[in-house]
Parts: C-alpha cells; sequence; structure tokens
C-alpha cells in the first residue's frame, strides 16, 4: 500500500495507470525518475529525488526523499541536506564550498568575445546580426555568444562570498564543459588551497578539432595555474580524490580527436603528481569511478557483453582487476559507499533506474527504493532475450530479442531491427524514454538489437574497427542479424523494418539502398545522409576527421575516400524503393538539418512514400513533453500503416 501511495505522487495524469495492460506513451511519461544524490555522513541513509514531467502542461515536478540503507520506508524531505551554507552575489551555479570553509566555488556565464551586431556596432541596437571568423561558432544546439562558464573563487566571510576571482579570466574557454560537462569539472583539493577544473583550451577552428581537455590545478593564495595532464593529447577528465587526500585518479583517452578511444583511470601520487595507468592492460574502456572508503579500492563501470556492470581494482596491485556484479541489467552510475555496501542506479530493458545495494565483497544485489514498482506490476512485461548469430569466420554475432508481452511462438508477429547509435555507443540493457524497447513490443513488435561491431563491452579491438569503415562490416552484421531471426516461423518475413537514431538513422538510409527487399519500412531520427555535405555543417569535426577520415575534398586521404565513396548512404539512392518516415530536430548541429530535408527530398523526388516529422526547437535529441508524445505517435502511426 505505501508503494502504491508513493507511486501516485509522481503520477500527473488524470488516467489510471494501474489499470493499464500494455507499455504505452503516456505510461512511460507517468513513470518517476529516480537519482541518487549522496549518503549521509553517518553511511545510514540515502538521500534521492524523483522527479517528473506533466506532458499536458510540460511542467517540471522533483521532490527529494530519504531512505534508512537497512530499510524501505522512504520519507519526503524539503531539500537535499547541506552542511555548509554560503550566500553568492549575482547569478551562479552550483556554488561548492572549501573543506575549511575559507572559500566558495561557483561557476558564472561571462562575455569575453563580441560576435553580436549590436555590440560590435552600438549604433546598431536593433541588428541581429552575428559576426564569426572562426569555427566553433555553434555548438550541439546553441550559437555561440560570446559568453563562457568560468570557474570563479570567493574568500567566505560570515557566510557571504567575497573577493570573487575568476580563474580563467578573459579566456575564451567553458569550464564545466560544453554541452554535457556538470560539477565534477570543478573541485576545491581536500587541503583547501586549490582548485582543480577540466576545461580545453583551444579556440575556434582548434576547438572544433581537438579532444584535448586537460585537469589545471589553481592555486589559491598566488593565482597561479599548473596544467597536470600536459603530457596527454587526448581527453582528461572527471578528478576525484581519495578521502584521505594521497591520490587523484581521473579517466584519461589518449588519442587526441577520438571521443570513444579506450578511457582508462589514471592514478596520481598526490605529493609527488607521478601518475600510473591503472588499466592500461585491461581491453574494455571505463565508463564512471568511484572511490572506495579505504582509500586503496576504485570500483568503476563498463560495458560488458551488453551489459553495464561495476569492476574494482585495488591501486596497490596492479592488473587485480575484478568483475563485481554480473546479470541481465544495467549499472547505470555509483552515488556513493557504506560500509561494505555500494549505492548504485540500476535498470534493464523493462525497468527505469531504481536505487540498488551492492554487496562489495559478494557482488550480492537488494533493492533498496520502490518508486516504480506498482506501475511496473500494473503491466504486461516483454521477454528480453540473449541471441548469438553465427558469422562468417566462426565469429558470433550478440543480439538482445525483445518479445511482445503474453509471446506465441505459433503466431507470426513483425519485427524491427534497431539501429543503434555512437556509432561507439554501448547497447546494453539501457532504458530509453524514446528508443524504448518495452514500449515497441507492447505494440505487438519483435524487436532485435545487434552488438553489431563499433560497440564497448566486446573488447577494444571490436570498438575500434567502425571507424572508416561504417557502411562496410556494420552493415553486414546488421543483415547478418535480421536474415538469422527471420529464420524463426513466428516472425513475418513480409513485416520487417529497419529504425534507428544518429549513426542508427545513418545505418536505415545505408539499408535503404542496399537491403535488397528484406524490409518494407523504414525509419531514421536524425540520421547521416549525405556525408559531404554533413562534414560541411557538423560542428565537432574531431568527430568527422576521426570516423570518416577526414575532408572529402582531400584526394591523397585514402580512409576519407574509402568513406565518401562508399559509405555515403546519398550514393546508394538510387535504389530507394521502401517507405521511410524521417524525424529531423531543427537545433542539431551535430546532424545538421540539411541531412533530413535531403533524405525527405530524395523520397519524395522517387515518388516513394515517406512523411517528415520536423521538430524545430528540439536538438539531436527530444526533450519537450509534448513533442516526444507526437514522436511516439508518429512513430507507431508509421509502422501501423507501412507494417
Amino acid at each position: 500500500m505505501k508503494r502504491i501511495l508513493l507511486f501516485s505522487l509522481f503520477t500527473l495524469f488524470t488516467f489510471q495507470v494501474v489499470a493499464q495492460e500494455a507499455c504505452t506513451p503516456e505510461f512511460l511519461w507517468s513513470l518517476g525518475r529516480v537519482s541518487g544524490h549522496s549518503i549521509s555522513p553517518d553511511g545510514q541513509t540515502v538521500y534521492y529525488s524523483v522527479s517528473s514531467k506533466n506532458v499536458y502542461t510540460e511542467k517540471s515536478e522533483r521532490m527529494y526523499f530519504a531512505i534508512p540503507i537497512n530499510g524501505r520506508s522512504a520519507k519526503r524531505i524539503d531539500a537535499l541536506p547541506s552542511d555548509k551554507k554560503c550566500k553568492t552575489l549575482g547569478k551562479a551555479q552550483d556554488v561548492k564550498v572549501s573543506p575549511d570553509g575559507n572559500h566558495a566555488l561557483l561557476i558564472r556565464n561571462v562575455k569575453v568575445e563580441k560576435v553580436n551586431g549590436k555590440e560590435i556596432y552600438p549604433d546598431m541596437p536593433n541588428s541581429k546580426v552575428y559576426i564569426y571568423d572562426n569555427l566553433n561558432y555553434r555548438h550541439w544546439d546553441t550559437w555561440e555568444d560570446g559568453n563562457y562558464d568560468h570557474p570563479i573563487v570567493a574568500d567566505v566571510v560570515a557566510g557571504t562570498a567575497v573577493a570573487e576571482k575568476d580563474l580563467m579570466p578573459n579566456m575564451p574557454y567553458d569550464c564545466p564543459q560544453k554541452p554535457f560537462g556538470g560539477s565534477e569539472d570543478y573541485m576545491f583539493t581536500p587541503d583547501s588551497k586549490h582548485i582543480v577544473y577540466v576545461t580545453k583550451k583551444k579556440s575556434g577552428t582548434d576547438y572544433a578539432e581537438s579532444t584535448n581537455t586537460d585537469i589545471y590545478l589553481y592555486h589559491i593564495e598566488t593565482g597561479e595555474t599548473d596544467n597536470l595532464t600536459w603530457e596527454n593529447p587526448g581527453y582528461d577528465m572527471s578528478p576525484s580524490f581519495s578521502k584521505n587526500g594521497n591520490f587523484m585518479a581521473y579517466t584519461q583517452m589518449q588519442r587526441d580527436g577520438y571521443e570513444a578511444d579506450k578511457n582508462d583511470i589514471i592514478l596520481m601520487d598526490w605529493a609527488t603528481k607521478q601518475k600510473t595507468n591503472l588499466t592500461a592492460q585491461w581491453d574494455e574502456s571505463v565508463s564512471s569511478f568511484h572511490w572506495g572508503d579505504d582509500n586503496e579500492t576504485i570500483f568503476f563501470t563498463a560495458a560488458h557483453h551488453g551489459t553495464k556492470q561495476i569492476f574494482k581494482l585495488n591501486i596497490n596491485r596492479k592488473r587485480s582487476i575484478q568483475q563485481l556484479t554480473d546479470g541481465q541489467f544495467d549499472i547505470r552510475g555509483i552515488i556513493g559507499q557504506s560500509s561494505n555496501q555500494l549505492i548504485v542506479h540500476r535498470g534493464d530493458m523493462n525497468h527505469a533506474t531504481e536505487l540498488y545495494k551492492v554487496n562489495t565483497l559478494s557482488g550480492d544485489m537488494s533493492q533498496l527504493t520502490h518508486v516504480n514498482d506498482a506501475a511496473y506490476n500494473s503491466i504486461a512485461m516483454p521477454d528480453v532475450k540473449a541471441r548469438r548469430t553465427k558469422l562468417k569466420g566462426g565469429k558470433e554475432l550478440f543480439s538482445w530479442v525483445i518479445y511482445p508481452p503474453n509471446f506465441d511462438p505459433n503466431k507470426k508477429y513483425p519485427t524491427l531491427l534497431y539501429c543503434q547509435g555512437g556509432p561507439q555507443g554501448a547497447l546494453s540493457q539501457f532504458y530509453s524514454y524514446r528508443w524504448n524497447f518495452q514500449l515497441m513490443a507492447s505494440q505487438g513488435y519483435i524487436v532485435i538489437a545487434p552488438n553489431r561491431t563499433g560497440m564497448p563491452g566486446w573488447g577494444t579491438a571490436h570498438n575500434e574497427q567502425i571507424s572508416g569503415d561504417w557502411g562496410g562490416l556494420a552493415m553486414e552484421h546488421y543483415l547478418a542479424a535480421i536474415d538469422d531471426l527471420a529464420q524463426e516461423d513466428y516472425v513475418d518475413k513480409k513485416r520487417i523494418g529497419a529504425v534507428g537514431a544518429s549513426y542508427g538513422g545513418y545505418s536505415v538510409f545505408m539499408l535503404a539502398g542496399i537491403h535488397e527487399g528484406r524490409f518494407k519500412t523504414f525509419i531514421s531520427h536524425c540520421g547521416l545522409y549525405d556525408l559531404p555535405s554533413w562534414y560541411g555543417t557538423t560542428e565537432e569535426l574531431f568527430f568527422a576527421n576521426w570516423d570518416i577520415g577526414g575532408p572529402y575534398w582531400d584526394e591523397k586521404n585514402k580512409k576519407a575516400r574509402k568513406s565518401y565513396e562508399n559509405f555515403s548512404p546519398s550514393s546508394y539512392a538510387d535504389d530507394w524503393d521502401t517507405p521511410i518516415l524521417i524525424f529531423q530536430g531543427g537545433r542539431d548541429y551535430r546532424v545538421p538539418i540539411g541531412q533530413g530535408l535531403q533524405a525527405f527530398q530524395t523520397a519524395q523526388i522517387k515518388r516513394i512514400k515517406s512523411r517528415l516529422v520536423f521538430l524545430p526547437t528540439e536538438n539531436h535529441w527530444v526533450l519537450q513533453p509534448q513533442n516526444a508524445m507526437v514522436w511516439q505517435k508518429e512513430f507507431f502511426r508509421w509502422l501501423k500503416e507501412t507494417l
């Protein structure tokens, strides 16, 4: 009863969720979205929040809770606890107070450059003009306006921040990093004398072509700054100190321009600044990590065989990496440790995130929060099974297959091939509120989701193969997976479709030209259609340079020539003959609007049944509730029409 009442707090719709028999878009939006925040200093209480959005008003609500680690009864609280308060002047983000309480660290958006016409020409105050002399004029979904987020340090006097100092005065760099960096990008050192922060000190075209972030050490007393990772040309991210302050660990990718490079954990002895790569010999890539309470253990998450699991290592015993958890689920993040228990986010393809306890010795797990139990108990669950397809040369391709609730093997079902983005994105036990396999299966579709080449969790060679070969082996894997599943009597071979977003959308466009009649419909969201024009308009050029090979005009670059000549979907447009639905975001600067428009125009000129769903205010994703609902309705309307 308590769980049902608790769930009702997060249900903002007038319909009765408990009466539903199948997952629907409305059901997904009714779920409470759980986010763990911290553990109390005494290790007895976990603090978390549950957020929800009302589809009809598009208003968000977030509520905070405290739950005993050894109990199941959550208590509503007004806000997350904070043992130190500091008032600040003006607008600031995420204020942090030094361990000794004498300093405050905050983020302000400061004007560094003039790019606006009315700033450059004050006598033209009504002008709506932007003037650029370099690249990085737009990023993700925002045009550069000359403002940058900077870390600011201030003295704390009687709870008020005074004597503010910009750590990067007049510098055109962002900290936290754009577009996804957060408070993990800046922090006080344990002795309160320094600040560690992450940024990419490059601008313009250099910024667009590089992934070289570094970790900097700012001396509060002198104002001097040292680059702690100057020798590494790739990503240096996520610095974190052991509880005794003796070590700083961080993640590192070695190659500049390769955003999906192997991600290692580097240990820095704080006294000597000596560095050790703790995962150099481990043939996988680290997602995130957390220091153990003993100052010797580091717990980290990583993709593993179609899931995400916890591993642990001892900093004093090199190459001693152990897998702690195992199962058909994802560990989506580590919140903290209390005695011999980790508090983590966990979920799977049938369940949104809840908090779990993990025994640090045995890996045994138990569920801590039960926010959405009542909701899931009200619907019929799809069955998710692993499938292995034999490939040429004796290798196997792993796939997840999601079956409709109450699946009957004596019936025939329409089937969808799901194409993952990235391209180096893990296809694990994720739970998306848009690309939701539970929802697709609940509408009567079988879904197969292959771990094709280019995905982490199967070794670094498997992950790296796809760069420069976008339309090669990955397409073979997709076709092998669907051909294998189509041999089953319960698959209706006349009703097979392919769907995907980003690189998955690109895959759909490629398959549309090479599928030889396998598919009866396609759905592509923000997919790359024409590689030359995409190279000329995308903003993170380091990605295009690494994965495609470089600019399309470079006749001497064999890798690039191969990509543009063999792997641009537009080159196969003459063979398009199958209905296709195209979603395109208007503020998607990663895969700009021209890609979707070109693909739609191609289909229309060829008189192919096609539809364009344009979302002018969305970026590479769909974030606004009503837009997301329309997206779902159009997705399934199209499948109903064509499959």
